[in-house]
Formats: C-alpha cells, sequence, structure tokens
C-alpha cells in the first residue's frame, strides 16, 4: 500500500508543477494580450526586467557587458522566464496542498510585476494592469488545474481505487480530466499569446511605415567626401565608415522603443530658457540639416573593446537651437550649466552646455549613414556630441530637452556612480592580427583604428614585446572628429609576442599605458595582443 500510495503522490507532483507552468504560462499569455492596451514596456517580463536594471549594482551591470556583450538583455530576459518557470512550478506544488495558497503565489507574482511597472520611468497607472491581469490569470488557472487533479490517497487505499473527483474529501486522480483541462489552457494561453504579438507587430507597423516614409531632404551643408587614403581596406581592419547594422548598441532599454514620427514631439525648457520651443519631426526637417562623419564611444568600452563606431550623421545644429530658445552658454552668463537629455522610455543623460555651445557639431540626428535613423539607434530623433562618451551625450528616442545645473539634478548615471563630465579619452585598438592568431613567419600588416574625438589623431606608434615604439602609418584624416585607420608592416619571426598600441592626440599628449577600468570615466591602458608565429613552412602557420 505504501509503495502504491506513493507512486500516485510522485506522479500527482509531477502534474502538479506542471499545473503551475500551465497557469504561468496563461498569465504571461493574457498580460502579453493586455500590454497592447497599454505599451510594451508595461509588460510584466519586460518591466521586472527595467526595474532588476536599475537597481543593479554599477560594477554587476558592468560584468554583464563583458559577459555577454551585447547579449546581456537577452541574458537578463532568459533569466527572468526561467525564475517565472521555477516560482510557478513551486506554486503548482503548493496548490496540491492548498488551492488558496497555490493561486496566491501566482497572483502575488503578478503583483511583483504591477510594482515593478509602477517604479519605471514615465510610468502611469495602466502600465500596473497587464500584471494584475496576467496574476488573475494564473492565478485562476491554477486554481482549476489543481482542482482536477484532486488530493492525495488516504492511508491504506489501493493505487487503482477511485473516487469522485471534486468531491470534497475526493483524492482521485482522473488523468483524463486533467490532460483535457491542460490541453485547453495551453491552447488558449497560445491563442492569447499569438493574439498579442500580431496586435503588438499591428502598433509597430505604423512605427515601421512611419520611418519607411521619412525622405531626409539634402543637407544645408554636407559633409566633405571622405579624403582619399583615409579608409586603408586592410583585410581584418574595421571600415572607415561602420555599417549601421554592425554599430554598437549598448543602452537600457530590454524593448526597443518604436515610435511614429508623426506623433513625436521634443520639448526645449528650463533655466535660462527664455523662448521654450515645442518642435514636430517634420519641423525639425524643414531647418537647414548638417551631415557629419562623427566617431562615437561607449564609456563601457574596455581597452581594445568593440563599443565605437563612425557614422556619417544628419541633423540639425543643436546650438543654434538653444540660441533660439534664449539659452546663453555659462561662459556668457547663462544659469545652466547642464542641458538633461530625456528619452521617452525616461532615461535622462546630463550634457555640459558649454560644450554643446562651444562650436563643435553637436547634433540633433535624424539620419545616420544616408537613411533615417534605426530603430535601435533612436528614431525618430537623437543626440549626437563629438568628443562625449555617449552616457552623457548621445540621448536616443529624445523627446525632451531641460536647461538645469549639474548640483541641482544627477542624471541616470550619475546617480549610479559615474563621472558628470566624461569627456572621450585618446584610444588605439589593434583590429589584426587578432588574439591568439597563428601567424607565419615574415612579413605581416599590423593594422587597426585611433580616436580622440575633437582632439583628432596625430600619431600612432606599435611595439613588439615591450621593446622600442615603431612609427605606424596613419591614414589619411577626415577631421578631428572622426577615428583614424592605421598599419604597420612587421617583420614577424617565429615564436611568441605580444604586440601594443599606442596613439598621439592633436594636443601632442600621448595616449597613457596606465591600466584604468571604465569606472568612473572611462578605461586607459594601451591595448595588446599576443600572437604565435610559425616557423617558415610550418604547418601550423595560419591566417595573418
Amino acid at each position: 500500500m505504501d509503495a502504491a500510495r506513493s507512486a500516485v503522490e510522485r506522479r500527482r507532483r509531477r502534474l502538479g508543477a506542471v499545473a503551475g507552468l500551465a497557469a504561468g504560462c496563461a498569465g504571461l499569455a493574457v498580460a502579453e494580450l493586455v500590454t497592447v492596451l497599454v505599451r510594451p514596456e508595461a509588460g510584466p517580463v519586460t518591466a521586472v526586467g527595467g526595474a532588476v536594471v536599475d537597481r543593479t549594482p554599477t560594477v554587476v551591470k558592468e560584468w554583464a557587458v563583458r559577459q555577454f556583450g551585447t547579449a546581456d538583455k537577452a541574458v537578463l530576459l532568459a533569466g527572468i522566464v526561467l525564475l517565472l518557470a521555477g516560482v510557478a512550478a513551486a506554486a503548482g506544488l503548493l496548490a496540491l496542498r492548498s488551492r488558496a495558497a497555490g493561486a496566491a503565489v501566482a497572483f502575488g507574482f503578478g503583483l511583483v510585476g504591477a510594482v515593478a511597472a509602477l517604479s519605471r520611468p514615465e510610468s502611469s497607472a495602466l502600465d500596473a494592469v497587464p500584471s494584475l491581469a496576467g496574476g488573475a490569470a494564473a492565478a485562476g488557472t491554477l486554481f482549476l488545474l489543481a482542482t482536477a487533479l484532486g488530493r492525495p490517497p488516504p492511508e491504506g487505499w489501493p493505487e487503482d481505487a477511485r473516487g469522485p473527483t471534486g468531491a470534497r474529501g475526493a483524492w482521485a486522480l482522473d488523468r483524463r480530466g486533467f490532460g483535457r483541462l491542460l490541453v485547453s489552457v495551453l491552447a488558449g494561453s497560445a491563442a492569447a499569446g499569438l493574439a498579442g504579438r500580431r496586435l503588438g507587430a499591428y502598433g509597430s507597423a505604423d512605427a515601421t511605415a512611419s520611418r519607411a516614409g521619412v525622405q531626409l531632404p539634402p543637407p544645408a551643408v554636407p559633409a566633405r567626401p571622405v579624403p582619399a587614403g583615409a579608409d586603408l581596406k586592410v583585410p581584418g581592419l574595421s571600415p572607415f565608415l561602420t555599417p549601421n547594422a554592425d554599430f554598437y548598441r549598448v543602452d537600457t532599454a530590454l524593448v526597443v522603443p518604436r515610435l511614429d514620427a508623426d506623433g513625436w514631439t521634443l520639448r526645449i525648457h528650463g533655466e535660462g530658457v527664455t523662448r521654450p520651443l515645442t518642435l514636430g519631426f517634420r519641423e525639425l526637417l524643414a531647418r537647414p540639416l548638417v551631415e557629419r562623419d562623427i566617431t562615437l564611444a561607449c564609456v563601457s568600452n574596455e581597452v581594445g573593446g568593440p563599443y565605437v563606431g563612425n557614422a556619417r550623421w544628419l541633423g540639425v545644429p543643436l546650438a543654434d537651437l538653444l540660441r533660439e530658445a534664449g539659452v546663453r552658454p555659462p561662459s556668457r552668463g547663462g544659469p545652466a550649466d547642464q542641458l538633461v537629455a530625456r528619452s521617452v522610455d525616461g532615461m535622462t543623460l546630463g550634457t555640459p552646455v558649454e560644450t554643446v555651445m562651444d562650436g563643435r557639431d553637436a547634433l540633433l540626428a535624424v539620419g545616420m549613414n544616408g537613411e533615417p535613423l534605426p530603430f535601435a539607434h533612436g528614431f525618430p530623433v537623437r543626440m549626437v556630441v563629438p568628443g562625449l562618451y555617449g552616457y552623457v551625450s548621445a540621448c536616443k528616442w529624445l523627446r525632451e530637452l531641460r536647461l538645469t545645473t549639474f548640483a541641482a539634478y544627477d542624471a541616470y548615471w550619475v546617480r549610479r556612480g559615474w563621472a558628470e563630465r566624461a569627456l572621450v579619452k585618446t584610444q588605439s585598438r589593434i583590429d589584426t592580427p587578432g588574439p591568439f592568431a597563428r601567424l607565419a613567419a615574415g612579413p605581416v600588416m599590423v593594422a587597426g583604428v585611433a580616436w580622440a574625438q575633437h582632439r583628432g589623431v596625430e600619431a600612432v606608434e606599435v611595439r613588439v614585446d615591450g621593446g622600442r615604439w615603431e612609427p605606424a602609418r596613419p591614414a589619411a584624416a577626415d577631421g578631428v572628429d572622426t577615428w583614424r585607420q592605421w598599419v604597420w608592416r612587421w617583420d614577424a619571426a617565429p615564436g611568441g609576442h605580444t604586440l601594443e598600441v599606442r596613439a598621439t592626440d592633436g594636443t601632442g599628449a600621448v595616449q597613457t599605458g596606465t591600466r584604468q577600468g571604465v569606472l568612473p570615466d572611462g578605461a586607459t591602458g594601451w591595448h595588446r595582443v599576443t600572437v604565435d608565429v610559425a616557423e617558415p613552412g610550418s604547418a601550423s602557420a595560419g591566417t595573418r
């Protein structure tokens, strides 16, 4: 009798866990459907993920970026889903003892999602609705499935005994009835989830059509042609202009905002603004546009890292708009020294007003490499300020510019330990040969890029195994705001070797070799690559 009873109980526990998972699927599907009526950021997984990002210590965030790169958001969302699955299975097991307690746990997870949604920037009371609806659906579904599973068999009852399922005190396991109910739940969840995705896609389609319908006017001030010799076209070397699809993306948005340009507006207001402005997208396009080649770099970029790219940007000079609003820089008596940019998802970035208005090509960009901004890079409008790291300048999905002071307001990243002001540091990188490359002895083309935005790169040097620095040949320069390619011919001798690179900026300052992490204002140090050079004719020689 004990063995039979144990077998029944194990089967019930397995099915209880399945019931919990099915209830979790139902809750997520209903939440997905209801999210269509609110906004994508209100979905429970996205809301919880965003709240986790906001509250994660900076050192942990940087660890995640180093470990997972641009896949860090996908890893976070997958982790949240796995956690939800674990909670759902546990709720299913608890429901075998008490259906009310199991349902309460299921609904409690919806409450967590609702609280997370309400804690997000730009949230409203409606943002709690998807999570609450999903929690209610999960709780009700689990209660029904747990009822179908019945109660455990009493002592002394044989395994094949049957009782009236659902009756008070019944323990019988009606597997056929449970199976039918489970299939119905899963089918309903799939239908609700699919409907939510389809309806959400329709809303996204409006934004896609909006972007597709944008005809960028020709620039009033076009960029000069890329100088001959600016792109060395060495195999393995980053191209001078980074294609949009390859341009790095580092931000906190778990769901890329997809905005309809016709409904977009920008508000400029705050201290020292005598003529507040509100502009629509078409009004912005009607203004004289400037086209410039500008390199952007992320402060999270480790020495030799990939979070830097060069593009041709089209936009409205930001300083002109600020002057039109009556703004004066602090050097001319203006009361505001910080320009706080706010995106549609609530992100805030603080930029020095003096820097924006010092004559550099700070833009409200509408185009990137000859096309409207991609959604992932800020469509319809973003900021681009050469010489500053992105976290203090490059606000995407822009919706507001507010003039204030650094003393009065700390933007998102400053509150998390990053520096208020962050000029891009002189950096250089070896693109080829790659780390641990196996090379043949003889001539090897060592090549890479160097950048020191708004100062320019004057020279690049390479050394082998800590020896004498040798001058590399820099490509033709395309102004002071873009990176510069370089190449050096190395007569590689057999053995293991370490290559290092350093750059000198346009002011004559040599890139420091002192190693510093990315916190609080960007990494420093020389990029080094270790390679192995085989004996001439050796079968171990690989690609250069």
